[in-house]
């Protein structure tokens, strides 16, 4: 056992001998390089170590349990003192650009530090098929089921490493020892799956004990858990749990569903719950700005703005002065011009090398003389001046640019091109070969080559081949690139120049010789011009400070394209006549050493690299035991204004000081495009002290201020110099940001720089270019110092004791987060420094910030191993997470790990940070883990709005009146007095049925219930019908036999076991004493497939009434009093709850009345109706008022519609129909089935200019989106957009509103979603920002008063005011019909009285929705000014967030709109988290996209922080007969764990 799991720790480490060490280093770097598998690994690890292991550490295991839960994790390399053999061989693990040993160790102890202070995160949920990355036995972890529960509880999981034993906290502080009991939860519940992470038995009740779940239904029962350590798997009947397979890292045999059952029988999963809770506790954790206590007026809510710290350092130092480099020495025979230094040695020294080139395998292959380099670029200038066009016209003038297009690996046909363009007077445009039509990058290049007018590129032979192409062979068109002309330049495409033609080479002046691309921050590619004057003078200036000589060897690995590469390799050696050696970066790849080599087999004196190099020289330097470095007298480190050079500079020498590497040959420089080489360390003297080192505070660097790092070690940054200025320039340090003030000398600030050897403008930009070249530093006083302009260079740093410069980052890699700044490379070390050999590449890491709710937030992309699994992935996440919070003091936003290999690369393999951040926002990044920390980063939200105390009721009243307001209520007209008529006597034709054969069948289904049924009269009867005939006339043999009819939607044949229990539950509520029905369904109700779904032994008797006997009853029932119960209206709310009415004979009166006036609806009339008939209005028309009006209905189910979308509009057409009602669905479903078919729809003849009025039947806030589309659509076939229109009811009255024919057309407003969240109404003008279109719901129904409420003090409101909206009408329910009879819901829903202000004491009945009534300048009927009402949004489904009240729909719509795969969306709250549930219509690669697209927007527009966001696929969000979402059925199936989401995201 204890060579299974235990570890020595890392003083342990140190104490073993010299050679065990030196082998547990060698297979450390086996298992990075993967030469060897994590299995194998441990094997030998626990062999080496199994002696050293003291046998004390058995016995004490079972304590250490307690304190740390036992993790995999990451194998690290042990970082206590390692030996040097040891350091020399680390080099698989980590990107030495960003290596430092000091650096690693302060990210270990940061991380050991957060070891304290406990905190849990849960791990995504995510659906196996969604990135099929690692094996499926990669996620498993070993079997240990099968072991008892201590010997369970005491095993190890995986070896952990030395370093990490110490320093990071294993899962504890993360996981909190969430509801982890030993037997109850299987670690598929676990949150973050590392395995087995069994806490006590006592954990489940402890953490109960602990935490408060708020408003959650009733605490679980927590004696009722199942338990799940037996290997069978228990799996209750009604939950449909997706396969097991799906879940990750649980053991085999464990259990899937430990379910708590919860007391209102909600069975829920512990696996949800249990992550969210641990969300909650995560989230309990103080932010650091603690939010000030103090009430803010709530009619305006303030964003925190970020208060500077009284304490943050500030620069105490005087103003610098500029600093003079060395002058530039006078040398008499300096050239006049760079192509004069070739004309003198092509012809006096024509046999001296000058290039040469290497093939793939790294063996030189072509070396070009001075002679042969002269000679063909004569060629090339005579043939681009006068072979191209015709004498008179001819394509290149002098001063025209060209494109030079050559891979990197030809540095001889673009050396020869340069210096050809030079010599013909045009100006060369380097740029990179592009790849594919739509590179990285490209269009931006095909905008500069745009705006230098770019017409002709010059390319090679080979090169050209290897273009792509079109069908027909030409060079496909690049994306954003102008038309070009493509011209070889291979030697035997040349003409000859004749014997009297010469090049004109004048004295170099400031007229430009060639153009440097570079890549700003934003993405966007500018062209440094370059001056003749100032490339000879940055020759003069590298060579005095090199001491560069003639003939010496130089072996450059740079790209020689632009910057030190094209400066030192292409420039300085024609200078100087030196012989370059050029090392493509392809070479590289395949021979990391080749460079060595070459330097070894040329005994070169100087060499170009950078940080990556040595890093790869490192890494392969087992190869190569025989090497020689001790001819360098220069290594040229050209990325060693990169802070993080320092460490691979030390590295490198300390293992290649053996093979004769001076220690003061290493000279990092300093360089940008726009200043060329800011400064360079000149070669040392053997001997003599190297230079010291500045140890900065991370602190002070993030307030710009130079501060020698004396605190704590962690959070320190070693940088090392770059030399000296330039000779004969000049340099100051100015403020970052706004003018150019010079900056203290202990401030950091942008380095500038002055000489004659930089960059003159950016060609065409002439606004960018005074910002960036023509500098003039101003003091304090803001008053300009000196009249020299200096450049920017871009880079930040300071100038240190004895001059010498100091860079410390790049403007570029700038992020201000909450007004301080910090780097992006540094926030890239810290990345590294976690050990992640395992998770993700080292190069491959991104950072930058995006903007969000008024701030930068950090986002980090980097790229994931293949072979990562899901539980190594997270926990290095989380640890980066922890690491770069207390290294750099700043929250990261967003970490997302994308597959190997997708993130958009550089032409020479960098990852394109301005393309990653462009498809981050615009959400095609397809992450394949994703992890975001709003709660900790968003610290400026606006204050939560406190309830102000209750204000009584006579105030209330009296400010209104004050302020002039009105109290918010309206009417309907008049109903008149109503005749005391029965039902059912009228002979006109209904649909197919006259009402006397309607009659006639009525009264045999009476005559059946009396005779089959045994009922007495008012015994309810459920009748099961599919929509049409047969249902009105169940429906009114009922109400003939006495008995009570309750119409339930018959169940799906297809799925019954969604729709069956619906309709068991109804039957129960309602104590049904019979079911009527038809054949085909009595036999479903009995069927082996019903009998899966509910207990089929226990209906009802069922009668069906297909065949009836003729028989009539003796007589027909009369009610005795016209409140005697006519029928139960039983439907499921859009909170989920089922709940019936009970509806009197007198109330169906008052509705048909009342409806008949309102749409004029006379015994002519023809009306479609496209609704469910069997609840609310849709029943009402279809089995009351058409009996009651005696008008002809024609009724279209629904569900026929799926068959044939042109039914309805068909049907309407047919019949000349002038009034139809449909419901949202019916709308939708034609929107979007027919929006592309109007077409077919007019060849098919249909007309809908018939149509008066379009009535949608709904209990919600009109969609007026949808209307708006729906009516646009059809414009074209006749339909008038004043037709369509809605209703408005709710359980208590199903007919509120409803607009009818003679009044006003419905009006619309535009209010203030800030206000609404206050419950105030204010009014905007149309596309004021944060402002929501609302229409009124159709006029108030005759008879039907409203008022608008506060539901918590019951008391009238004004008109400014949202409130809830209550009734009293003669057609309102009489209470509902429940099991358990609740009185006082009864009374408080059906019979309720305003607290105040109403001396009538009217009975109200509260419709549970959110409104407000606003009179309009129309008039009504009546005369009067029209009051209209609008509806906001159910109060049952309000989310309560911060102390204001949001309507889901309104953060549903922004999230809609975010991307393009989400095709419906619902919002609901748990436990004061926010949950969001998308469907994705796209692929699931695009589920993670969705993440951070939705955080945002509802944090943009709502101001709100999203706990979860869940991603599930299409049709997962449920939806009623009416198309409304039922936002609480979901939330119970996500807390069941029955949704099989595709991802689970937790934000932080």
């Amino acid at each position: 056992m204890a060579e299974r799991g235990l570890e020595p720790s890392p003083a342990a480490v140190a104490a073993l001998p010299p050679e065990v060490r030196a082998q547990l280093a060698e297979l450390e770097l086996e298992l990075s390089e993967g030469d060897i598998t994590q299995k194998g690994y441990e094997k030998k690890r626990s062999k080496l170590l199994s002696p050293y292991i003291p046998q004390t550490q058995e016995t004490d295991s079972s304590v250490q349990k307690e304190h740390r839960n036992q993790t995999p994790a990451p194998s690290a390399a042990p970082t206590s003192a390692p030996s040097k053999y040891h350091r020399s061989r680390s080099g698989g693990a980590r990107d030495e650009r960003y290596r430092s040993d000091i650096h690693t160790e302060a990210v270990q102890a940061a991380l050991a530090k957060h070891k304290e202070q406990k905190m849990a995160l849960p791990m995504p949920t995510k659906r196996r098929s969604t990135f099929v990355q690692s094996p499926a036995d990669a996620c498993t972890p070993p079997d240990t089921s099968s072991a008892s529960e201590d010997e369970g509880s005491l095993r190890r999981q995986a070896a952990l490493s030395a370093a990490l034993q110490q320093s990071l906290q294993n899962a504890e502080s993360w996981i909190n020892r969430s509801i982890q009991g030993s037997s109850t939860s299987s670690s598929a519940s676990s949150t973050l799956s590392h395995g087995e992470v069994k806490g006590t038995s006592g954990s489940l009740a402890d953490v109960f004990a602990n935490t408060r779940i708020e408003n959650f239904s009733a605490p679980p029962d927590v004696t009722t858990t199942t338990s799940s350590s037996s290997s069978s798997s228990i799996r209750p009947a009604n939950i449909d749990l997706p396969p097991s397979g799906i879940v990750k890292g649980m053991h085999k045999g464990s259990n899937r569903s430990s379910l708590m059952d919860t007391a209102d029988g909600v069975p829920v999963n512990s696996r949800v719950s249990t992550k969210i809770q641990q969300l909650l506790n995560t989230l309990k954790r103080p932010k650091r700005p603690p939010l000030k206590e103090f009430f803010v007026d709530d009619s305006e809510e303030i964003v925190e703005v970020p208060q500077p710290d009284p304490n943050q350092p500030r620069p105490e130092g005087r103003q610098m002065t500029p600093v003079k480099g060395e002058p530039l020495g006078v040398i008499c025979n300096w050239p006049p011009a760079l192509e004069s230094a070739l004309q003198r040695w092509g012809t006096t020294q024509a046999k001296c090398p000058c290039l040469t080139a290497l093939d793939v395998t790294g063996k030189p292959v072509y070396t070009l003389t001075y002679g042969k380099l002269w000679s063909r670029s004569l060629k090339l200038a005579y043939t681009l001046l006068n072979k191209l066009g015709t004498k008179n016209e001819p394509v290149l003038k002098p001063g025209d640019r060209v494109a030079l297009v050559y891979p990197n690996n030809d540095p001889v046909m673009f050396m020869v091109a340069f210096y050809g363009c030079l010599l013909a007077e045009v100006i060369p445009v380097p740029i990179e070969v592009p790849l594919t039509r739509k590179d990285a990058g490209g269009q931006q290049i095909g905008f500069l080559l745009g705006s230098c007018g770019i017409a002709l590129a010059l390319t090679s032979e080979v090169c050209l081949k290897g273009l792509p192409k079109t069908q027909n062979g030409e060079i496909v068109q690049f994306k954003g690139w102008p038309r070009l002309k493509w011209v070889v330049t291979d030697s035997k495409y040349l003409s000859k120049p004749p014997k009297d033609w010469q090049p004109l080479i004048s004295p170099a002046g400031t007229e430009p010789a060639y153009i440097e691309y570079k890549t700003s921050k934003e993405g966007s590619v500018m062209g440094v011009t370059v001056s003749r004057l100032a490339m000879l003078s940055h020759c003069q200036a590298l060579s005095q400070a090199c001491n560069y000589s003639e003939g010496e060897t130089v072996v450059n690995v740079l790209d020689f394209k632009k910057d030190a590469g094209l400066w030192h390799g292409m420039f300085a050696n024609v200078m100087n006549k030196m012989h370059t050696i050029s090392v493509p970066y392809s070479v590289m790849k395949t021979c990391p050493l080749s460079w060595v080599q070459r330097v070894h087999a040329h005994k070169a004196r100087v060499a170009l690299v950078k940080c990556r190099d040595l890093h790869w020289a490192m890494m392969a330097h087992r190869d190569q035991r025989d090497v020689s470095l001790s001819s360098l007298r220069m290594l040229i480190v050209t990325d060693g204004a990169n802070p993080w050079s320092v460490s691979s500079c030390d590295a490198f020498l300390s293992l290649f000081q053996s093979h004769g590497l001076k220690p003061e040959a290493i000279c990092p420089c300093a360089t940008s495009a726009e200043a060329m080489t800011v400064a360079i360390r000149r070669p040392g003297v053997p001997g003599a002290p190297l230079p010291g080192r500045a140890i900065l505070s991370m602190n002070g660097l993030s307030y710009g201020v130079i501060r020698v790092n004396t605190e704590d070690k962690n959070s320190a940054l070693t940088v090392q110099d770059v030399g000296h200025v330039m000779p004969g320039g000049m340099m100051c340090i100015v403020k970052p940001d706004g003018p150019p003030q010079l900056c203290k000398t202990d401030e950091i600030g942008e380095i500038c720089v002055s000489s004659r050897t930089g960059g003159m403008m950016y060609f065409g930009l002439a606004g960018v270019t005074k910002n960036t070249f023509e500098v003039i530093p101003v003091n304090s006083a803001g008053s300009p110092v000196g009249d020299v302009p200096f450049i920017r260079s871009g880079l930040l740093g300071f100038v240190g004791p004895g001059s010498l410069v100091f860079v410390v980052g790049k403007m570029d890699g700038l992020l201000m987060v909450s007004g301080r700044r910090h780097n992006a490379d540094d926030i890239v070390a810290t990345g590294l420094a976690v050990e992640s050999i395992k998770t993700v590449y080292r190069g491959r890491i991104a950072v930058f910030s995006v903007s969000v709710f008024y701030d930068e937030r950090i986002v980090v992309v980097a790229e994931q191993r293949p072979d990562a699994s899901e539980e190594d992935s997270f926990q290095w996440m989380s640890r980066v997470l922890q690491a770069i919070d207390s290294i750099h003091q700043v929250g990261v936003y967003c970490l997302a790990l994308v597959p190997a290999n997708t993130l958009p690369k550089t032409p020479l393999g960098g990852i394109h940070i301005s393309q990653t951040k462009q498809l981050f926002l615009e959400g095609s990044l397809h992450p394949c883990n994703i992890l975001m920390c709003p709660h900790t980063c968003v610290t400026n939200l606006p204050k939560p709005r406190q309830k102000q105390p209750g204000v009584g009721p006579a105030s209330v009243m009296v400010g209104n009146l004050v302020a002039g307001k009105r109290i918010a209520q309206a009417a309907g007209r008049d109903l008149g007095q109503i005749e005391e008529n029965d039902l059912v006597r009228k002979g006109t034709t209904v649909c197919t049925a006259s009402c006397l054969q309607l009659h006639k069948r009525a009264e045999r289904i009476a005559a059946v219930l009396s005779d089959k049924g045994h009922l007495n009269a008012g015994d309810n009867v459920v009748l099961l019908y599919p929509p049409g005939i047969e249902l009105i006339a169940a429906f009114y043999g009922c109400l003939y036999a006495g008995c009570i009819p309750v119409t339930v939607r018959p169940p799906h044949a297809q799925n019954l076991t969604a729709t069956l229990p619906t309709v068991r539950m109804i039957v129960d509520v309602s104590k049904a004493a019979c079911i009527l029905t038809t054949q085909t369904l009595m036999r479903l109700l009995r069927s082996r497939e019903a009998a899966a779904a509910v207990d089929v032994k226990t209906w009802p008797t069922i009668i069906d009434t297909d065949d009836l006997p003729r028989k009539r009853l003796p007589q027909l029932y009369k009610p005795p009093t016209p409140e005697m119960l006519a029928y139960l209206d039983f439907s499921v709310s859009t909170t989920g709850m089922l709940t019936g009415v009970k509806m009197s004979h007198s109330a169906v009166n008052a509705l048909c009345r009342a409806i008949k006036l309102q749409c004029e609806l006379y015994s002519s009339r023809q009306i479609a109706i496209c609704l469910d008939p069997y609840c609310g209005l849709g029943f009402a028309l279809w089995c009351l008022c058409s009996v009651y009006s005696g008008h002809q209905s024609i009724l279209i189910p629904p569900m026929e519609l799926e068959n044939n979308l042109f039914l309805w509009l068909s049907t309407v057409n047919q019949y000349k129909i002038r009034d139809t009602f449909c419901s949202y669905s019916v709308m939708e479903l034609c929107t979007k089935g027919l929006g592309n078919q109007v077409e077919v729809l007019k060849t098919r003849g249909i007309n809908l200019s018939c149509i008066r009025t379009c009535v949608v039947v709904a209990e919600e806030r009109p969609r007026i989106a949808l209307q708006q589309s729906f009516s646009k659509l059809f414009k074209d076939i006749g339909l008038s957009p004043r037709a369509v229109s809605t209703t408005f009811g709710s359980r208590v009255n199903v007919a509120i509103c409803l607009q009818g024919t003679s009044g006003p057309d419905p009006t619309t407003v535009y209010v203030d979603l800030k206000s609404l969240r206050h419950d105030r109404v204010r009014l905007v003008e149309r596309g004021a920002p944060q402002s929501l279109l609302l229409s009124e719901s159709g006029k108030i129904l005759p008879g039907v008063k409203v008022v608008i409420v506060n539901p918590e003090t019951k008391g009238p409101v004004g008109d400014s005011h949202l409130g809830e909206i209550w009734v009293n009408s003669p057609h309102t329910a009489s209470g509902y019909y429940t099991i358990y009879d609740s009185e006082t819901l009864q009374a408080d829903h059906f019979n309720t009285r305003l607290s105040f202000g109403d001396a009538a004491q009217t009975l109200w009945a509260r419709t549970g929705y959110l409104g407000f009534v606003r009179r309009t300048e129309l008039t009504a009927a009546t005369g009067e000014r029209h009051d209209a009402l609008y509806v906001v949004g159910a109060l049952d489904e309000t989310l309560e967030l911060r102390g204001l009240r949001y309507h889901p729909i309104d953060i549903e719509t922004s999230v809609s709109r975010v991307h393009r795969s989400i095709a419906e969306c619902a919002v609901f709250t748990w436990t004061n988290l926010l949950v969001v549930v998308v469907e994705l219509c796209g692929s699931e690669q695009e589920a993670l996209d969705l993440v951070p697209l939705v955080t945002n927007v509802v944090l943009e527009e709502h101001y709100l922080i999203v706990g979860v966001v869940v991603v599930v696929d299409p049709g997962v969000i449920p939806i009623n007969s009416r198309g409304e979402k039922q936002r609480m059925h979901l939330r119970d199936s996500f807390l069941a764990d029955q949704l099989d989401p595709i991802y689970v995201a937790y934000n932080m």
